[in-house]
């Protein structure tokens, strides 16, 4: 196991520059002055561009900059903005938490609902249930999410009145449950879909009939034996959407007005702040990263016949 996490955190390395290379070059390597770009249309001297540029470190060359940059990160410094002279981190601090919790329920949901109906729908193949979930959950992969979020605003917020349409407080969890289900539609239609099938399929499993054979009770059965078997490809995709779910959450924050990490993506990209893009960027590999590094660890949890050389 020692080995096996010491190989994939080596991995990590070329991957983490790639993606970081790729999109540092996206933002500075397009045509365009951001310094520049801060004061519009007025006239400005350029050797106040320059000693701004060369504060920031954005007279050197391309590649060291990027250099420059990953030893900054490795030392805790994702960049300064360039209107503010803001460090990124303080920018992703303080947006973070809502984002976290936005996506925490988000995923709850996700699990809780998607399992739940892929459970209920593969058990019930071919059935009236069978059907209704794929009818819904087919909505939600083909509906936009914010056409689902407009939806749900109008209908739960203005119809019913059961809560805000926009989260003034994102601190009160009971604020984000509306923008969490909007978050959360596309990644529950995919886990219910890829559940139903897993559940399926191991339904008529050797090992199954075994069980049946055994005398073992249906709930055991289904608890103990298929849904360990079934749970593998799920867990993949549910770590793999953690950091979907903290990225997609760009258009549902601004739908519902959640000052978090998609905000503040949204608003860099309209100034033209690549610092603080390519910072929360970065931020959301390591995240990527350090999850798919876990989902994998997980598995020998679920199959006790995997195992780590």
């Amino acid at each position: 196991m020692g080995r096996y996490v010491v190989r994939r955190l080596l991995q990590m390395i070329p991957v983490f520059i790639g993606a970081t290379l790729l999109v540092f070059l996206m933002m500075y390597a397009l045509p365009g002055d951001p310094v520049r770009a801060l004061y519009g249309e007025r006239s400005v001297d350029e050797a106040q561009i320059a000693a701004i540029k060369a504060e920031l470190g954005l007279d050197l060359p391309l590649m060291q900059q990027y250099w420059n940059y990953l030893l900054g990160v490795f030392q805790g410094d994702f960049g300064t903005q360039i209107a503010s002279r803001r460090p990124v981190m303080d920018v992703i601090t303080q947006a973070l938490p809502a984002t976290i919790r936005l996506t925490v329920l988000a995923f709850l949901i996700t699990v809780v609902l998607g399992v739940g109906m892929g459970l209920v729908a593969g058990l019930r193949r071919g059935g009236k249930t069978d059907r209704a979930i794929l009818f819904v959950t087919l909505i939600f992969i083909s509906v936009p999410v914010f056409v689902i979020g407009y939806a749900y605003q109008n209908f739960f917020a203005n119809t019913l009145g059961w809560t805000t349409p926009t989260v003034r407080d994102p601190e009160a969890w009971t604020q984000l449950i509306l923008p969490a289900m909007v978050l959360a539609s596309l990644s529950l239609a995919y886990v219910a879909r890829l559940t139903r099938t897993s559940i399926a399929e191991n339904a008529r499993a050797d090992y199954m009939r075994t069980a049946k054979a055994k005398g073992l009770s249906r709930p055991r059965a289904v608890t103990v034996h298929l849904m360990r078997n079934s749970l593998i490809p799920v867990v993949t995709f549910l770590g793999v959407d953690i950091g979907n779910l903290m990225a997609g959450a760009i258009v549902t924050e601004g739908i519902f007005n959640v000052q978090g990490i998609g905000s503040a993506v949204y608003r860099a990209l309209s100034f033209r702040e690549g610092a603080t893009v390519v910072g929360i960027v970065t931020f959301m590999i390591v995240v990527y990263l350090v999850v798919t590094l876990l989902v994998d660890l997980l598995y020998a949890v679920l199959d006790p016949r995997i195992r780590y050389a």
